[in-house]
Protein backbone atom coordinates (compact mmCIF):
# COMPACT_ATOMS: atom_id res chain seq x y z
CA UNK A 1 0.00 0.00 0.00
CA UNK A 2 1.47 3.57 -0.88
CA UNK A 3 -0.23 6.96 -0.30
CA UNK A 4 -0.82 9.74 -3.35
CA UNK A 5 2.80 11.67 -2.22
CA UNK A 6 4.57 7.86 -2.34
CA UNK A 7 3.74 7.48 -6.10
CA UNK A 8 6.86 9.40 -7.10
CA UNK A 9 8.98 6.82 -4.93
CA UNK A 10 6.60 3.64 -6.38
CA UNK A 11 7.12 4.70 -10.09
CA UNK A 12 11.01 4.43 -9.29
CA UNK A 13 10.79 1.51 -7.34
CA UNK A 14 8.54 0.11 -10.51
CA UNK A 15 11.63 0.94 -13.13
CA UNK A 16 14.57 -0.76 -10.92
CA UNK A 17 13.01 -3.48 -10.26
CA UNK A 18 12.01 -3.46 -14.23
CA UNK A 19 15.99 -3.05 -14.56
CA UNK A 20 17.09 -5.74 -12.45
CA UNK A 21 14.69 -8.26 -14.01
CA UNK A 22 15.99 -7.59 -17.57
CA UNK A 23 19.28 -7.86 -16.27
CA UNK A 24 18.80 -11.28 -14.59
CA UNK A 25 16.87 -12.27 -18.28
CA UNK A 26 19.12 -10.62 -20.67
CA UNK A 27 22.69 -11.42 -19.04
CA UNK A 28 23.04 -7.75 -19.46
CA UNK A 29 25.17 -5.51 -16.86
CA UNK A 30 22.58 -2.76 -15.72
CA UNK A 31 24.21 -2.07 -12.06
CA UNK A 32 25.13 1.51 -12.87
CA UNK A 33 21.38 2.78 -14.20
CA UNK A 34 20.16 1.16 -11.46
CA UNK A 35 22.29 2.68 -8.90
CA UNK A 36 21.51 6.02 -10.12
CA UNK A 37 18.00 5.26 -10.20
CA UNK A 38 18.32 4.03 -6.60
CA UNK A 39 20.14 7.81 -5.77
CA UNK A 40 17.57 9.59 -7.10
CA UNK A 41 14.70 7.80 -5.15
CA UNK A 42 16.79 7.70 -1.97
CA UNK A 43 17.03 11.86 -2.69
CA UNK A 44 13.49 12.08 -3.22
CA UNK A 45 12.61 9.95 -0.07
CA UNK A 46 14.62 12.40 1.97
CA UNK A 47 12.54 15.39 0.72
CA UNK A 48 9.34 13.91 0.59
CA UNK A 49 9.11 12.66 4.23
CA UNK A 50 11.52 15.60 5.61
CA UNK A 51 8.31 17.88 4.89
CA UNK A 52 5.52 15.39 5.42
CA UNK A 53 1.92 17.48 5.94
CA UNK A 54 -0.06 16.84 9.36
CA UNK A 55 -2.39 15.00 7.42
CA UNK A 56 0.39 12.66 5.50
CA UNK A 57 1.71 12.25 8.86
CA UNK A 58 -1.11 10.88 10.50
CA UNK A 59 -1.87 8.65 7.16
CA UNK A 60 1.25 7.09 8.16
CA UNK A 61 -0.12 6.43 11.65
CA UNK A 62 -3.38 4.40 10.46
CA UNK A 63 -1.39 2.78 7.85
CA UNK A 64 -2.05 -1.14 7.99
CA UNK A 65 1.40 -2.54 8.20
CA UNK A 66 2.14 -0.23 10.96
CA UNK A 67 3.63 -2.08 13.95
CA UNK A 68 0.89 -2.66 16.93
CA UNK A 69 1.42 -2.91 20.46
CA UNK A 70 1.71 -6.89 20.28
CA UNK A 71 4.66 -5.72 18.00
CA UNK A 72 6.96 -4.06 19.91
CA UNK A 73 6.02 -6.52 22.92
CA UNK A 74 7.64 -9.11 21.18
CA UNK A 75 11.24 -6.93 19.71
CA UNK A 76 11.54 -4.70 23.03
CA UNK A 77 10.57 -7.34 25.81
CA UNK A 78 11.58 -10.97 27.32
CA UNK A 79 9.13 -13.91 29.10
CA UNK A 80 5.77 -11.68 27.93
CA UNK A 81 3.04 -13.37 29.75
CA UNK A 82 -0.51 -12.31 28.93
CA UNK A 83 -3.68 -11.75 31.69
CA UNK A 84 -6.75 -11.79 30.70
CA UNK A 85 -10.48 -10.50 32.07
CA UNK A 86 -11.64 -7.26 34.11
CA UNK A 87 -12.98 -10.03 36.78
CA UNK A 88 -16.21 -8.25 36.47
CA UNK A 89 -17.49 -8.50 33.07
CA UNK A 90 -15.04 -10.30 30.32
CA UNK A 91 -11.93 -9.90 28.75
CA UNK A 92 -11.61 -7.23 26.10
CA UNK A 93 -9.21 -8.03 23.39
CA UNK A 94 -8.73 -4.51 22.27
CA UNK A 95 -6.52 -3.92 25.70
CA UNK A 96 -3.30 -6.19 25.55
CA UNK A 97 -1.98 -6.76 29.27
CA UNK A 98 0.68 -8.44 30.63
CA UNK A 99 3.90 -8.82 32.95
CA UNK A 100 7.75 -8.62 31.03
CA UNK A 101 10.95 -8.24 31.65
CA UNK A 102 12.99 -5.33 30.52
CA UNK A 103 16.97 -4.74 30.73
CA UNK A 104 16.15 -8.02 33.22
CA UNK A 105 14.20 -6.43 35.65
CA UNK A 106 10.06 -6.85 36.06
CA UNK A 107 7.80 -4.73 34.38
CA UNK A 108 4.17 -4.76 33.03
CA UNK A 109 2.68 -3.88 29.46
CA UNK A 110 -0.35 -2.38 28.72
CA UNK A 111 -1.30 -1.30 25.16
CA UNK A 112 -4.45 -1.24 22.35
CA UNK A 113 -4.25 -3.68 20.40
CA UNK A 114 -5.79 -3.65 16.67
CA UNK A 115 -6.09 -6.72 14.47
CA UNK A 116 -4.55 -7.13 10.92
CA UNK A 117 -7.47 -9.52 9.32
CA UNK A 118 -10.95 -8.75 9.49
CA UNK A 119 -12.11 -11.18 11.80
CA UNK A 120 -8.94 -9.84 14.25
CA UNK A 121 -9.94 -6.43 13.98
CA UNK A 122 -13.74 -7.87 14.97
CA UNK A 123 -12.31 -9.75 17.74
CA UNK A 124 -10.38 -6.68 18.88
CA UNK A 125 -12.91 -4.05 17.57
CA UNK A 126 -10.77 -2.16 15.55
CA UNK A 127 -8.19 -0.96 19.00
CA UNK A 128 -11.80 0.73 20.22
CA UNK A 129 -11.62 -0.75 24.19
CA UNK A 130 -15.05 -1.47 25.85
CA UNK A 131 -15.47 -0.56 29.71
CA UNK A 132 -13.78 -4.18 30.68
CA UNK A 133 -10.73 -3.39 29.16
CA UNK A 134 -10.43 -0.35 30.95
CA UNK A 135 -11.33 -2.14 33.87
CA UNK A 136 -8.97 -5.11 32.91
CA UNK A 137 -6.06 -2.47 32.03
CA UNK A 138 -6.35 -1.00 35.81
CA UNK A 139 -6.30 -4.44 37.56
CA UNK A 140 -3.08 -5.11 35.78
CA UNK A 141 -1.44 -1.80 36.45
CA UNK A 142 -2.54 -1.97 40.62
CA UNK A 143 -0.75 -5.10 40.14
CA UNK A 144 2.08 -3.33 39.20
CA UNK A 145 1.84 -0.91 42.33
CA UNK A 146 1.27 -3.96 44.70
CA UNK A 147 4.55 -5.30 43.42
CA UNK A 148 6.61 -2.11 42.79
CA UNK A 149 6.56 -2.79 39.19
CA UNK A 150 7.07 0.01 36.55
CA UNK A 151 4.32 -0.07 34.29
CA UNK A 152 4.65 0.57 29.80
CA UNK A 153 1.66 1.50 28.15
CA UNK A 154 1.49 1.56 24.24
CA UNK A 155 -1.32 4.33 23.06
CA UNK A 156 -2.78 3.04 19.80
CA UNK A 157 -6.48 3.67 19.38
CA UNK A 158 -9.09 5.85 17.37
CA UNK A 159 -10.91 6.30 20.58
CA UNK A 160 -12.93 3.89 23.04
CA UNK A 161 -15.60 2.47 21.36
CA UNK A 162 -18.88 4.70 21.73
CA UNK A 163 -21.33 1.85 21.16
CA UNK A 164 -24.64 1.88 23.36
CA UNK A 165 -23.50 -2.08 24.71
CA UNK A 166 -20.13 0.16 26.13
CA UNK A 167 -22.61 2.73 27.68
CA UNK A 168 -24.40 0.44 29.52
CA UNK A 169 -21.67 -0.92 30.78
CA UNK A 170 -20.04 2.16 32.38
CA UNK A 171 -17.83 3.60 29.98
CA UNK A 172 -17.56 7.01 30.86
CA UNK A 173 -17.47 5.60 33.96
CA UNK A 174 -14.24 3.25 33.66
CA UNK A 175 -12.28 5.83 31.92
CA UNK A 176 -12.98 8.44 34.42
CA UNK A 177 -11.51 5.51 37.36
CA UNK A 178 -8.49 5.11 35.54
CA UNK A 179 -7.76 8.55 34.97
CA UNK A 180 -8.05 9.00 39.14
CA UNK A 181 -6.44 5.77 40.13
CA UNK A 182 -3.56 5.65 37.66
CA UNK A 183 -2.59 9.68 39.06
CA UNK A 184 -2.03 7.65 42.45
CA UNK A 185 0.20 5.09 41.09
CA UNK A 186 3.32 4.58 43.25
CA UNK A 187 5.01 3.05 40.77
CA UNK A 188 6.13 5.16 37.54
CA UNK A 189 4.16 5.00 34.34
CA UNK A 190 5.91 5.76 30.45
CA UNK A 191 3.58 5.71 28.20
CA UNK A 192 4.06 5.94 24.31
CA UNK A 193 1.89 6.76 21.38
CA UNK A 194 2.98 4.46 18.62
CA UNK A 195 -0.20 5.18 16.12
CA UNK A 196 -3.45 6.82 16.78
CA UNK A 197 -3.89 8.60 20.07
CA UNK A 198 -7.57 9.46 20.14
CA UNK A 199 -9.54 11.12 23.35
CA UNK A 200 -10.63 9.61 26.54
CA UNK A 201 -9.62 6.22 24.66
CA UNK A 202 -6.29 6.97 24.57
CA UNK A 203 -5.44 8.97 27.94
CA UNK A 204 -7.84 5.66 29.82
CA UNK A 205 -4.12 4.24 29.79
CA UNK A 206 -1.88 7.57 29.19
CA UNK A 207 -1.70 9.30 32.67
CA UNK A 208 2.04 9.06 32.98
CA UNK A 209 5.17 10.29 34.41
CA UNK A 210 6.34 10.31 31.01
CA UNK A 211 4.86 10.22 27.19
CA UNK A 212 6.94 9.41 24.37
CA UNK A 213 5.50 9.99 20.96
CA UNK A 214 6.71 8.04 17.86
CA UNK A 215 7.80 10.60 14.40
CA UNK A 216 4.88 9.64 12.73
CA UNK A 217 2.09 9.07 15.46
CA UNK A 218 -0.71 11.75 16.30
CA UNK A 219 -1.92 12.43 19.90
CA UNK A 220 -5.72 14.24 20.53
CA UNK A 221 -8.80 15.41 21.89
CA UNK A 222 -10.85 13.67 18.75
CA UNK A 223 -10.05 12.56 15.41
CA UNK A 224 -9.52 15.20 12.63
CA UNK A 225 -12.91 13.86 10.77
CA UNK A 226 -14.97 14.19 13.86
CA UNK A 227 -13.05 18.14 14.25
CA UNK A 228 -13.68 18.57 10.75
CA UNK A 229 -17.15 17.50 11.37
CA UNK A 230 -18.06 20.06 14.54
CA UNK A 231 -16.08 22.83 12.48
CA UNK A 232 -16.64 23.19 9.52
CA UNK A 233 -19.94 21.17 8.94
CA UNK A 234 -18.03 18.78 6.70
CA UNK A 235 -15.87 15.52 7.55
CA UNK A 236 -13.39 15.37 3.68
CA UNK A 237 -11.80 18.87 5.66
CA UNK A 238 -10.34 16.55 7.88
CA UNK A 239 -6.87 17.41 6.60
CA UNK A 240 -7.89 21.40 7.25
CA UNK A 241 -8.76 20.82 10.66
CA UNK A 242 -5.74 18.18 11.62
CA UNK A 243 -3.20 21.44 10.28
CA UNK A 244 -5.17 23.78 12.91
CA UNK A 245 -5.26 20.79 15.68
CA UNK A 246 -1.42 20.74 16.22
CA UNK A 247 -1.61 17.01 16.88
CA UNK A 248 1.79 16.19 15.22
CA UNK A 249 4.30 14.89 17.77
CA UNK A 250 6.65 17.86 16.62
CA UNK A 251 3.19 19.89 17.89
CA UNK A 252 3.07 17.75 21.19
CA UNK A 253 6.66 18.57 22.09
CA UNK A 254 6.87 22.11 21.27
CA UNK A 255 3.17 22.22 23.62
CA UNK A 256 5.07 20.59 26.19
CA UNK A 257 2.00 17.63 25.99
CA UNK A 258 4.54 14.67 25.51
CA UNK A 259 8.85 14.72 26.69
CA UNK A 260 10.47 12.90 23.73
CA UNK A 261 9.78 12.42 19.62
CA UNK A 262 11.60 8.74 18.88
CA UNK A 263 12.73 8.77 15.65
CA UNK A 264 11.42 6.52 12.92
CA UNK A 265 12.95 5.44 9.66
CA UNK A 266 11.83 7.01 6.28
CA UNK A 267 8.71 5.85 5.47
CA UNK A 268 7.44 5.38 8.47
CA UNK A 269 7.19 2.34 11.36
CA UNK A 270 6.50 -0.20 9.63
CA UNK A 271 9.51 0.55 6.92
CA UNK A 272 12.11 -1.38 9.25
CA UNK A 273 10.05 -1.72 13.15
CA UNK A 274 12.97 -3.18 14.49
CA UNK A 275 15.20 -0.02 14.30
CA UNK A 276 11.83 1.56 15.73
CA UNK A 277 11.70 -1.00 18.70
CA UNK A 278 15.60 -0.45 19.75
CA UNK A 279 14.79 3.78 19.93
CA UNK A 280 12.00 2.63 21.93
CA UNK A 281 14.56 0.74 24.05
CA UNK A 282 16.80 3.44 24.21
CA UNK A 283 14.19 5.88 25.35
CA UNK A 284 12.78 3.59 27.94
CA UNK A 285 16.10 2.60 29.36
CA UNK A 286 17.11 6.29 30.27
CA UNK A 287 13.51 6.81 31.72
CA UNK A 288 13.13 4.16 33.78
CA UNK A 289 16.49 4.47 34.92
CA UNK A 290 15.87 8.18 36.29
CA UNK A 291 12.70 6.35 38.80
CA UNK A 292 15.24 3.88 40.23
CA UNK A 293 16.04 6.32 42.88
CA UNK A 294 12.96 8.02 43.94
CA UNK A 295 11.00 7.63 46.20
CA UNK A 296 6.74 6.92 46.11
CA UNK A 297 5.60 9.99 46.84
CA UNK A 298 8.77 12.04 44.22
CA UNK A 299 6.75 9.64 41.39
CA UNK A 300 3.31 10.37 42.10
CA UNK A 301 4.19 14.26 42.65
CA UNK A 302 6.30 14.58 39.49
CA UNK A 303 3.19 12.83 37.75
CA UNK A 304 0.73 15.51 39.23
CA UNK A 305 2.67 17.80 38.62
CA UNK A 306 3.27 17.13 34.51
CA UNK A 307 -0.45 17.08 34.18
CA UNK A 308 -0.96 20.75 35.94
CA UNK A 309 1.50 22.26 33.78
CA UNK A 310 -0.06 21.49 30.62
CA UNK A 311 -2.16 24.14 28.99
CA UNK A 312 -2.45 27.79 28.76
CA UNK A 313 -5.12 29.99 30.64
CA UNK A 314 -7.10 33.41 30.38
CA UNK A 315 -6.31 35.00 33.50
CA UNK A 316 -8.99 38.14 33.88
CA UNK A 317 -8.68 39.61 37.25
CA UNK A 318 -12.15 41.29 36.86
CA UNK A 319 -13.90 44.51 36.48
CA UNK A 320 -12.84 47.98 38.55
CA UNK A 321 -15.61 50.20 40.03
CA UNK A 322 -15.55 52.77 37.35
CA UNK A 323 -16.39 49.70 34.37
CA UNK A 324 -12.86 49.10 32.90
CA UNK A 325 -11.72 46.10 32.18
CA UNK A 326 -8.79 44.73 34.46
CA UNK A 327 -5.37 43.49 32.10
CA UNK A 328 -5.66 39.99 31.08
CA UNK A 329 -2.45 37.86 30.73
CA UNK A 330 -1.74 34.81 29.37
CA UNK A 331 -0.21 32.60 32.05
CA UNK A 332 0.94 28.55 31.92
CA UNK A 333 -0.46 27.00 34.88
Amino acid sequence: MSFDFEKPIAEINKRIDGLKEASRIGNIDLSVQIKNLEKTRDELKQKIYSSLTTWQRIQIARHPQRPYSADYVKLVFKDFIELHGDRTFGDDQAILCGIATFDDSPVVVVGHQKGRTLKENMDRNFGMAHPEGYRKAMRVMKLAGKFNRPIVTFIDTSGAYPGIAAEERGQAEAIARNLRDMSSLKVPVVSIVIGEGGSGGALGIGVSNKVLCLENAYYSVISPEGAAAILFRDGSKASKAAQAMKITAKDLLSLKIIDEVIKEPLGGAHCDPSVVAENIKAALSKYLRQYETMSCKEIVDERYLKFRKIGIYEDVAGIESNGKKTKKSLQKK
